[in-house]
């Protein structure tokens, strides 16, 4: 597995970087036979050490946890448990994922956008109502099943998740509702 071990205004030594490689290692190769590649970075926000973590499996899914604490090792270990929490939970699908599928989670291309907040700022240029692009960029729209979309959305901490339907080809939506449900959209209807 290929580690990128960062740290945003922090030295990320090499005590911690083999650390990180060796008990990320463990966790992974716990529930997941075939992790591709990590992405660790370490960060500080006030008096506390964040550690962010993400992990691409070869099947095209994707495990991203975070932890805090007052210390380093600390914080990449709070992050390693969420991850491992988050692994355990989908340990038997996580396994037999490679079986249902004979080829990795494809990806199509979407455009993604950044819409001004401000509403006034809208008004004030000649197109009305129109939103205003302030940036514009790529994103990865995954063709899956809907269980499949529900535990990427939760392996991936995210509240919800866009992805092409494996079944009909059109684009759907699972979300972490208010209640703690599940929410599940698909604008084909109901035939």
């Amino acid at each position: 597995m290929r580690y990128t071990i960062s740290g945003k205004h922090i030295d990320v030594g090499d005590a911690l970087s083999t650390h990180v490689e060796t008990e990320l290692g463990e966790t992974i190769t716990k529930y997941s036979q075939r992790p591709t590649d990590a992405a660790v970075t370490f960060s500080r926000d006030a008096h506390q050490f964040l550690c962010d973590a993400i992990v691409h499996l070869s099947t095209g899914l994707t495990v991203q946890a975070r932890g805090a604490a007052t210390e380093v090792y600390a914080a990449f270990e709070a992050c390693r448990e969420k991850m491992d929490k988050q692994l355990r939970r989908y340990k038997r699908r996580l396994k037999d994922h490679h079986k249902d599928r004979s080829e990795p989670v494809e990806f199509g291309q979407a455009g993604m956008y950044v819409l001004a907040a401000d509403e006034e700022e809208w008004e004030s240029h000649d197109s009305g109502l129109q939103p205003i692009i302030i940036a514009e960029m790529e994103a990865r729209v995954p063709t899956l099943s809907v269980g499949d979309a529900v535990m990427q959305m939760e392996l991936a901490g995210t509240p919800l998740l866009v992805f092409r339907n494996e079944k009909h080809g059109g684009v759907n939506v699972v979300h972490r509702r208010e209640d703690g449900n599940v929410g599940w959209i698909d604008p084909r209807g109901n035939g």
